[in-house]
């Protein structure tokens, strides 16, 4: 089943080049200045409503209009500068046929997503969006999967030429997802979590004493350790603690922060995302960073910041 859907939208994909129609569409959609309306009947409404989705989340502004309800009212949702795609695999329904007189009365631009090019839908149509199927992957070629298959691949084709051709970046793709997982890796930034956080730190001729109480009592595993003139200069963990305590003979009260500190510590930019201290620590198999502005130290993020995000 599988193997005839790809095969079908493979069919699809070569033909686009020899037919002018989907750059045309896709140029026509790119200087409305309404909303593309998306209508069908029957399984073809919920790929209406996926394509309608998609549209929407990358840049293009989008309506769902079931067929059948388009004629009890929904038609008032067009408007005078929208453009509207009905999908319909044969193209002849009664619902689409009642339907497609209103749309041409109202002169909005009319697309077809149809398999069949000689249907009523696909003649009426400003363009067609052809969408061949020979054949259902149904075992008695009847129930709408292949023709779904190939109409959904076909719409997200088209919605990613027009994200392409708006130049539509990650960015603009954070501001219409902010929320859950999917939100976060593209608008959270490292700020946002590390000015939660406390920020340990150190003057590098600070005693053992000191460096233990500021990494205990910051709680976050490490502490910064700064020189006269506010560098950062190195960072020491409790892993570093716990190494110097069991290798060093000497005297523990002559000890000072240089002489455990680890030098050119990992850091990242206030302003980075924090899916990349997270990529970060999982390179250098580390637990946390030491944030900087402008080179600066300004704290640190831990992997339980992440945690607690959902990022991990």
């Amino acid at each position: 089943m599988l193997q005839q859907e790809a095969e079908a939208i493979q069919v699809v994909a070569d033909g686009l080049g020899s037919s002018p129609d989907f750059a045309q569409c896709v140029a026509a959609i790119l200087s409305l200045r309404g909303r593309v309306v998306v209508t069908g009947i029957g399984k073809s409404a919920h790929i209406a409503g996926k394509i309608v989705a998609t549209l929407n989340s990358t840049g293009t502004p989008a309506l769902f209009m079931h067929a059948a309800d388009a004629i009890h009212g929904d038609l008032g949702m067009i408007q005078a500068d929208d453009f509207v795609i009905a999908i319909s695999k044969s193209g002849d329904t009664p619902e689409i046929k009642v339907l497609v007189p209103l749309l041409k009365r109202k002169g909005v631009p009319l697309a077809a997503l149809v398999s069949n090019a000689e249907s009523y839908l696909a003649v009426q149509a400003d363009y067609v969006l052809h969408a061949p199927v020979t054949r259902e992957a149904c075992p008695h070629n009847l129930a709408p999967t292949t023709s779904t298959t190939v109409a959904l691949a076909l719409g997200d084709a088209l919605a990613v030429c027009l994200l392409e051709s708006r130049a539509f970046s990650r960015q603009d793709f954070a501001r219409l997802h902010p929320g859950g997982t999917l939100g976060k890796e593209l608008y959270l930034k490292v700020g946002d979590l590390s000015r939660q956080n406390q920020q340990p730190q150190v003057h590098d001729d600070a005693a053992l004493k000191e460096i233990i109480l500021e990494i205990s009592g910051k709680r976050l595993g490490a502490t910064a350790v700064l020189n006269t003139a506010g560098e950062l200069v190195g960072i020491i963990t409790d892993g570093d603690l716990r190494r110097m305590l069991t290798t060093f003979e000497g005297r523990l009260d002559t000890v000072r922060a240089l002489d455990i500190l680890t030098p050119a510590p990992v850091t990242i930019d206030i302003d980075d995302f924090a899916v990349e201290a997270l990529a970060r620590m999982q390179a250098r198999n580390i637990t946390q960073l030491v944030v900087t502005d402008a080179g600066r130290f300004c704290g640190f993020i831990h992997l339980h910041d992440l945690l607690r995000e959902g990022l991990v």
